[in-house]
């Protein structure tokens, strides 16, 4: 039996292989398991109809790409999820830790109408509530010029851009500090021996570990002397 690209277990097996192919030319198996919460051995069978399917190219241990037409699958997927997220918060009043779970849900059940009605009555923003692009109906996405606030190095100034939306604890921690999209940030000093980074958030100062730092990422304005722009 071949994947439905209409069904919500294909739609979530594309959009986590389309979020996690920038970490890698190829997907691998186990962190498609792993970004599902299903096992290893399940993912195989599905990986192998998707294939047939046409909907990406499956080798045996060097994991997976998304076709042209994949792609374009996992694009309106999320298209839905973000805008959905929009709705949910700016009409609803939800805030952005609850969004993504909602969204989860009702990306697969609303139809590509209330989509497009839900983005219109919104004013077709750009970003979802934790600053990730929407694509546009067309499948565009907006380049993405941020990296991870684990990154910089004291002296280093810039904008929060986004914030991962995985885990609402730390959405909810996130924003008791400030570390919300559009925020300007300086990093300060950072501890030694995987100590915090220490930072100014908009007229305030705090320290945050590691998960935090990777979980907010940053469009860098200034840089210390001596370092690049580039990512």
């Amino acid at each position: 039996m071949k994947g439905d690209p209409t069904s919500s277990a294909v739609q979530n097996y594309l959009k986590a292989i389309y979020s996690l192919r920038s970490r890698g030319e190829r997907v691998a198996t186990a962190a498609i398991a792993r970004s599902l919460g299903v096992s290893p051995g399940s993912v195989t069978p599905m990986l192998k109809k998707l294939g047939e399917d046409g909907l990406l190219d499956y080798e045996p241990y060097r994991g997976v790409t998304l076709t042209d037409r994949g792609e374009k699958t996992a694009l309106r997927v999320i298209r839905r999820h973000r805008i959905t997220e929009q709705f949910l918060q700016k009409v609803l009043g939800l805030t952005w830790d609850q969004v993504h779970e909602e969204a989860e849900q009702l990306e697969h059940a609303l139809s590509d109408v209330v989509i497009d009605r839900m983005d219109d009555f919104l004013g077709h923003p750009a970003t979802d509530p934790h600053g990730d692009p929407i694509p546009t109906k067309e499948g565009h996405v907006r380049a993405d010029h941020s990296m991870r606030l684990a990154d910089l190095e004291p002296g280093d100034r810039g904008i929060v851009r986004r914030v991962s939306d995985g885990d609402p604890k730390l959405l909810r921690y996130a924003q008791s500090l400030g570390l919300v999209p559009a925020t300007a940030l300086e990093v300060l000093r950072r501890d030694p021996f995987g100590g915090p980074m220490h930072l100014k958030v908009g007229d305030s100062r705090h320290a945050v570990g590691e998960q935090i730092a990777r979980a907010v990422f940053v469009e860098v304005e200034a840089r210390r002397p001596g370092r690049s722009r580039s990512r």
